[in-house]
């Protein structure tokens, strides 16, 4: 029996990377898709011309040449993506915070709901919120399932087992999470790691298109540091299911103490965190060494938490400088590490709280250790606090839209 493509197969992948070629380059023409394709211009328009019948791409406009005689012959037309083809939903649950809302193809939020997660929230609690946000999302928008690509949900790794989440022979199962969710909509649902979400997001969603960038690298920061390095733009899978790997990186071998679970002395985890300010901060209180903090607290070292240590340093305690010193340097020392281990052209940091000037300085810092190479390639997360949700529209525009050239199986 010969086994080979089919013609349906044959033109997703085409019409697959025409969207590729588009969503990394913006607008082009049909003449530089049939060079970068190495396809006739003839095919090239048999794809584009059908792919703007359905609306998922567009004409915008002719070619503005930049040389003040353009060159003779037939001119330019340039074609891009039409971000309002459809919509997505999208659903990111991490440690701190529920996050849903409404976007377009280029991540353009149009409505959002958002809820702290306060206290030890079970599975259901959680659930509930996600079902009444989503029906609300649809509600107030006016819109059918005929305009939603689907739905596209990102967990955090550390909430995998309050969200039933399973590993099995090396695989997630969200098996569980994703019948749940499927209660309300019939909408296609795609569940993945939202770091990884969040890695595809600050690359497919950017404003200012950079053709050149094609491999980056994303650290997601909190009480448990997750990174993702990418390869061709596209998340690199070995990555998957170890995200976390980055918390057990030594950047601090001199530490006085092991503190955290890997047994490792002056690892990421036990050195940057939040949690790791915060148990230093606890461990040096006192009135001559943190005498801000300590009135602060009143005295109670119970009371130490990171909103007053952020108020001890801007009011000039001087134990809290130099252990946000320290932790400034250490950063700076991962982040030497990870540039240098995975040779990516952007380092994106995302989810850092920096306050003043701490990101500069940390810049700084690490141009010392590495030098400009490293230094240049820091950049801050395109994703702000309170649309944390757009790492599920990513994950969601990839897998329904990009990998499946435009195409609606439903």
């Amino acid at each position: 029996m010969e086994h080979g493509i089919s013609k349906l197969d044959l033109k997703r992948q085409n019409r697959m990377q025409v969207l590729k070629i588009l969503k990394q380059n913006g607008p082009t023409s049909r003449i530089d898709i049939a060079s970068t394709l190495e396809l006739t211009r003839a095919a090239v328009t048999i794809i584009t011309n059908e792919m703007i019948e359905q609306g998922i791409i567009h004409e915008i406009g002719e070619y503005k040449h930049t040389t003040e005689k353009a060159p003779r012959g037939r001119k330019k037309i340039l074609i891009d993506i039409n971000h309002n083809y459809k919509f997505v939903v999208g659903v990111t649950i991490e440690e701190d915070i529920v996050s849903v809302g409404l976007s377009t193809l280029a991540g353009a939020v149009l409505d959002k709901r958002n809820v702290e997660l306060e206290g030890d929230l079970d599975f259901e609690t959680i659930l509930d919120y996600v079902k009444t946000a989503v029906l609300e999302i649809l509600g107030d928008n006016c819109l059918d399932k005929t305009n939603i690509l689907g739905i596209g949900l990102g967990v955090f790794p550390t909430m995998h087992e309050k969200l039933h989440i399973k590993q099995i022979n090396g695989e997630l199962d969200y098996s569980y999470l994703k019948n749940r969710v499927a209660e309300i909509t019939t909408l296609p649902i795609i569940i993945d790691n939202s770091v990884k979400g969040s890695a595809m997001a600050n690359i497919d969603f950017l404003r200012d298109r950079q053709p050149d960038r094609i491999n980056t690298a994303f650290l997601q920061y909190g009480n448990s540091l997750h990174f993702v390095v990418t390869n061709l733009n596209d998340p690199i899978k070995s990555y998957d299911n170890r995200t976390d790997f980055v918390d057990r990186i030594i950047i601090n071998p001199n530490a006085d103490e092991i503190t955290c679970d890997c047994k490792s002395r002056g690892c990421a985890k036990s050195s940057v965190t939040p949690a790791a300010i915060l148990y230093n901060a606890k461990k040096m209180f006192s009135a001559e060494t943190t005498p801000i903090l300590y009135k602060l607290c009143n005295g109670e070292r119970d009371n130490v938490n990171g909103k007053l240590i952020i108020e001890a340093f801007r009011k000039g305690d001087e134990g809290i400088i130099k252990l946000r010193e320290k932790t400034i340097d250490l950063l700076a020392v991962l982040l030497n590490n990870l540039y240098f281990s995975t040779n990516p052209q952007k380092i994106v940091l995302h989810n850092f709280r920096f306050i003043d000037n701490d990101y500069e300085t940390l810049v700084e810092r690490t141009r010392a250790i590495g030098g400009e190479e490293v230094a240049n390639s820091i950049c801050l997360s395109i994703i702000d606090e309170k649309q944390r949700l757009l790492s599920g529209c990513a994950l969601a525009i990839r897998a329904l839209f990009y990998t499946r050239g435009g195409f609606d199986f439903r």
